[in-house]
């Protein structure tokens, strides 16, 4: 496939990444030279040196016969310039645009058959939201993903000491709770990656990738670790666009407080939120976070734009004694240096932009993406489509599915009914397959699986 990106930032440069090991023809653009040639070193991929939203500058790009153009530049602008350029000009099949401003992406008249060819819109800040109100559900969950409409939750914990099923084998799990389907998907010990099979042992700091049902999160992790008891008190530092958004969406069930250092964003906060108490003030300065009683808070989120800020507050606030801090960290270069010991999780917007964009990017009926594991695993949502003739899993059991090696089909959705893998189970067309997947390296041949053969049509 040939794919123009365009903007070379952290989204743009990962993505660019995770495409190029993948037989993709990429290019880039940007106008920093310097940051092309140190992607061109890296990668193999081509670079074009100029401003986005030029139709000259896109030519160059190859944009005559691409068949994705992919606009994530830091302006929503040029974003939606490009995409409607790419239309105009050069008539691109697929256009995707990041568009972060609560302005335009409120405003769904502005695209489509009379607007804006933006074909799929992509909003860190909504991606953002979700993730961070979805962890304030699950107390302890270090990851929550959801696949199939929310029917089926991947969810990541920590295993800890007093969990039932901790130095017992997987095995255990389902001799303990015969009424609850789980499978198991991945256990990551010490960094490293652990196949599981009936008779593996679950260990302390075990990091723990388990699919379920909806309903059925908090049974499981329990097995895992002590529940911890549900979140009621919320502070948000920062009042941008992700924590306006998450103040709205948590308002109405937990007591949330935001902290905004500008005094018009103050103002605008105080007049568009129902029922924040939104306080003007540095979320940094202890004198106010005592203020406010951090001692007695559940949740902690840090959500500026400064990388610096937000890890220093996140520490200040652990360290008066916040039971969980949730920080938004950019630069990746941070993330191995905070994470555990500071700052209880570390949430990056650009891999959950990249999840996102993966969802329209892979082959074979892939509806649904999650990068995990700072982008060496993935968790997708296939469709399979066919029959046995055509399909290399439709009628087939998943024991006789010739998965490749580091890949596990976790659970099947079926209509409205959650089905959790196991060796006898068929898979029919049209069902959604929940697949984890280790080793990224493997990824085009479990999109092979689900690319239906000629014989369908």
């Amino acid at each position: 496939m040939k794919i123009i990106i365009l903007g070379a930032g952290q989204v743009g440069a990962t993505l660019a990444e995770n495409l190029a090991n993948e037989d993709n023809d990429i290019t880039v653009v940007d106008t920093d030279d310097k940051r092309l040639r140190e992607l061109q070193d890296r990668l193999d991929i081509q670079t074009v040196e100029g401003s986005a939203s030029h139709p000259d500058v896109l030519e160059r790009a190859g944009g005559d016969d691409a068949d994705m153009l992919i606009a994530v530049t830091n302006q929503d602008e040029i974003n939606m310039v490009a995409c409607q350029i790419a239309e105009t000009l050069f008539k691109t099949p697929t256009k995707i645009g990041r568009v972060r401003s609560n302005a335009y992406a409120s405003r769904p008249e502005i695209y489509g058959y009379n607007g804006l060819p933006i074909d799929v819109r992509i909003s860190p800040e909504k991606e953002v939201t979700r993730h961070i109100k979805r962890l304030i559900q699950y107390p302890g969950a270090l990851q929550v993903m959801e696949f199939a409409d929310g029917k089926v939750q991947l969810v990541v914990v920590r295993a800890e000491v007093g969990g039932p099923l901790i130095d017992q084998p997987i095995s255990f799990l389902k001799e303990h709770m015969p009424s609850i389907q789980t499978r198991i998907a991945a256990i990551y010990r010490d960094g490293q990656s652990i196949q599981p099979a009936g008779s593996t042992h679950i260990r302390a700091n075990d990091e723990v990738f388990f699919l379920t049902a909806q309903r059925d999160v908090l049974d499981v992790m329990s097995e895992l670790r002590r529940l911890d008891n549900p979140y009621r008190r919320i502070m948000i530092a920062g009042g941008g666009n992700i924590g306006e958004r998450l103040a709205q969406s948590l308002e109405d069930e937990y007591r949330v407080k935001i902290i905004e250092r500008g005094l018009p964003r103050c103002r605008f906060l105080s007049e568009n939120l129902n029922n924040t108490i939104v306080l003007h003030g540095d979320a940094s300065k202890q004198e106010l976070l005592l203020e406010e009683n951090i001692e007695s808070t559940d949740v902690f989120c840090a959500l500026t734009n400064n990388d610096e800020a937000n890890i220093m507050s996140s520490m200040l606030a652990k360290r008066l004694g916040v039971r969980t801090v949730m920080t938004i960290i950019n630069n990746p270069a941070y993330v191995d240096i905070v994470q555990d010991d500071m700052i209880d999780i570390v949430i990056s917007p650009q891999h959950m932009t990249i999840s996102t964009l993966l969802s329209f990017i892979r082959r074979g009926d892939v509806v649904n993406v999650h990068s995990l594991r700072k982008g060496a695993a993935e968790a997708l949502e296939a469709v399979a489509h066919g029959d046995f003739k055509s399909s290399k899993v439709v009628g087939r059991t998943i024991a006789k599915i010739n998965l490749p090696e580091g890949a596990t089909i976790g659970a099947v959705v079926r209509g409205e009914e959650v089905l959790i893998a196991t060796g006898e189970l068929m898979i029919q067309a049209e069902d959604h397959v929940i697949i984890f997947v280790s080793n990224k390296k493997q990824i085009p041949a479990v999109e092979q699986l689900f690319q239906v053969g000629l014989s369908f049509f």
